[in-house]
């Protein structure tokens, strides 16, 4: 399918503040990049980086005063339907260098604290079984409740709330992929059909020697999200993060099918 995406960020920042954005969407051979343009009003001279993944991109700047980030995309998305519970979990030993700190506690996600847990409830299981048990677990157990939580709840947090929004989600699903010894980091991602339309974060499990993609959330199909950026925990995976005060004026994001069937 084809989706529009657009994103538009207003702040203000009373002096001076290095800023550092995650708005462009990864190009990877299941969502093609027709085009894009990122606009940045307030701001000092951009500096593009590339992401430690190798296929996503950062961008860097100085902004005072208002400040407004505007990003307009078309994507191709082609994310065919996978079965997990047919991977296998991948040998430690043989991890790529770049997977191995996926395995460790992080700021949100408090593996070692989950292992008795995860033992006890999933250590019947292996592989790509093992991590949809655990989804839908986090699915079954957690109840979405805008609000709930802030920038200092960890998974353990809500792991005895029992409540959050798709970002708890992650962290709780990634923390139990963790303790089980299975790689997972957090993404963030624009989402179709995500109601209310905002930035949305999903984890992805390193199985059968590769990548792969579980939203614990259920809040939009799967078919539908388009891949930003990856890391850790919430700490690696922030549209925006200034080094300074910042007070947001508004936010807003939009992601359209732009070829839909005609009606038969």
């Amino acid at each position: 399918m084809r989706l529009s995406i657009q994103a538009d960020l207003d702040y203000h920042f009373r002096e001076p503040t290095d800023v550092l954005l995650a708005l462009e969407v990864a190009q990877t051979p299941d969502q093609k990049l027709v085009e894009d343009l990122l606009k940045v009003g307030g701001a000092g001279p951009l500096r593009p980086i590339p992401d430690e993944d190798g296929i996503s991109r950062r961008t860097w700047m100085r902004a005072q005063g208002s400040f407004h980030a505007e990003y307009r995309a078309t994507v191709d998305v082609d994310h065919r339907p996978e079965d997990l519970a047919a991977l296998r979990a991948s040998e430690l030993i043989g991890l790529p260098a770049g997977v191995v700190p996926y395995l460790w506690p992080s700021r949100y996600c408090e593996a070692d604290r989950f292992e008795p847990f995860v033992e006890q409830r999933f250590g019947a299981l292996a592989g790509g079984a093992k991590i949809q048990a655990m989804a839908e677990w986090v699915s079954r157990e957690m109840a979405y409740v805008p609000g709930s939580s802030d920038t200092a709840t960890t998974a353990a947090d809500v792991f005895v709330s029992r409540q959050g929004v798709c970002r708890d989600y992650a962290h709780l699903l990634a923390s139990f992929a963790r303790a089980a010894g299975i790689p997972a980091r957090l993404i963030s991602a624009y989402a179709w059909r995500l109601d209310p339309p905002d930035f949305h974060a999903l984890v992805e499990v390193w199985l059968d020697g590769a990548w792969h993609g579980v939203d614990a959330s259920g809040l939009a199909p799967p078919e539908g999200l388009v891949r930003i950026c990856s890391g850790r925990d919430a700490t690696d995976i922030a549209f925006m993060t200034s080094f300074g005060f910042a007070e947001m004026i508004g936010q807003r994001v939009s992601v359209k099918r732009v070829d839909e069937p005609a009606p038969v």
